[in-house]
């Protein structure tokens, strides 16, 4: 006959602590310096900021590879987030499950549209 002392083990996917946190703060900060970089790129833009002016901002190389980069990290930054919500409020497993799925698959495809925006520019 087995003792099994302490609390049944539940499967919640916790426990990432430190490296959320760290995957939170790293992707929040490569956001607010990419912020600032647009923003530098809109006041600095001489005349009118049409379609011709947000596509010569995002026409450099170095500009769509930061821009996919914040795509990559605010995906991450996201998904961390409502993850966490998942696990802290929807408590069936199930649920929790098919949550987890569907944001995943939101997450995936918006950054696969928004890459496919930035790469047509």
């Amino acid at each position: 006959m087995s003792v099994n002392y302490g609390s049944k083990r539940v499967v919640t996917g916790a426990h990432y602590g430190l490296r959320d946190w760290l995957s939170q703060r790293i992707t929040a900060t490569l956001m607010a310096l990419f912020t600032i970089v647009l923003l530098a790129q809109v006041l600095f833009t001489s005349g009118p900021l049409g379609y011709e002016g947000w596509a010569g901002i995002f026409a450099a190389q170095w500009m769509k590879l930061l821009t996919l980069a914040v795509i990559i990290s605010l995906s991450w930054h996201a998904w961390v987030g409502v993850r966490d919500i998942w696990m802290d409020y929807v408590k069936p497993a199930s649920v929790r499950l098919v949550l987890h799925v569907f944001t995943m698959v939101w997450l995936v495809g918006c950054a696969g549209w928004a890459i496919q925006v930035l790469w047509r520019l």
